[in-house]
This record gives structure tokens, C-alpha cells and sequence, in this order.
């Protein structure tokens, strides 16, 4: 596996969950004081070790994870107005950030899986 691919994956991710929390307790959270949609970190918190680790399931979940909270950046991107449009493009840029770095470590042990099943008689 790529070292350099896994830091920046792991990179990414730390980078999401701290704008998550950053975002909705002091940045721009939808309430003065802060909301409960800092509760949204959560689920890549539960990833976090796995892909510290680099585990095939967890990176594997993860990506399908991330479209929720690139969906969430896109919608809030173009509903929202001033810092927390800014922070919702953030947000878009590194969900894409970490669904191409874990593709691309996927991408290899998913190709040498299938050579492997083709080769069993």
C-alpha cells in the first residue's frame, strides 16, 4: 500500500472531523453556543480507527459514508450564505479529497482480488 496515499487519507479525515466540530460549535453553528449537528462527526469518528489502520472494510465503508457529508456540504454550500457557505465548500472539498485517496488505495488489493478469483481453477 502507498504510505503517502494513507497519510493523506488519514490527513483528510481528521481534517473533516475537526471542521465538523469547529464548524458547529464556534465557526458558524446554526444556534449561538453551538447545535446539536456537532453530533454529525460521529459516524467518522467510529471509521477514524479503521482507517488508521487501513483496514479494506472500514476504508471500503467509509467511502460510501463520505457521500452524506458531501451531500450535506453541497446542499448547505448553496442554501447557506457567508462563513458557513465557505465552510460547506470546505467540507465538499474534503469529502472529495477522501473518497479519491481511498478509492485509490482500494483500487489496487480490489484488482489483485479479482486476478486472484480468476486464477482458481
Amino acid at each position: 500500500m502507498n504510505r503517502a496515499l494513507h497519510r493523506s487519507t488519514v490527513v483528510v479525515l481528521i481534517g473533516l472531523i475537526a471542521l465538523c466540530l469547529a464548524w458547529e460549535l464556534w465557526l458558524a453553528p446554526l444556534r449561538p453556543g453551538g447545535s446539536w449537528l456537532v453530533l454529525k462527526m460521529l459516524p467518522l469518528l467510529l471509521v477514524l480507527r479503521g482507517v488508521l489502520r487501513a483496514d479494506n472494510y472500514t476504508l471500503q465503508a467509509s467511502t460510501l459514508l463520505i457521500w452524506i457529508y458531501m451531500t450535506e456540504g453541497l446542499v448547505r454550500a448553496t442554501s447557506d450564505s457567508g462563513a458557513a457557505a465557505m465552510l460547506a465548500v470546505i467540507e465538499v472539498v474534503l469529502s472529495a479529497a477522501f473518497f479519491i485517496c481511498a478509492t485509490a488505495i482500494l483500487r489496487p488489493l480490489k484488482q489483485l482480488a479479482r486476478q486472484q478469483k480468476e486464477a482458481k481453477p
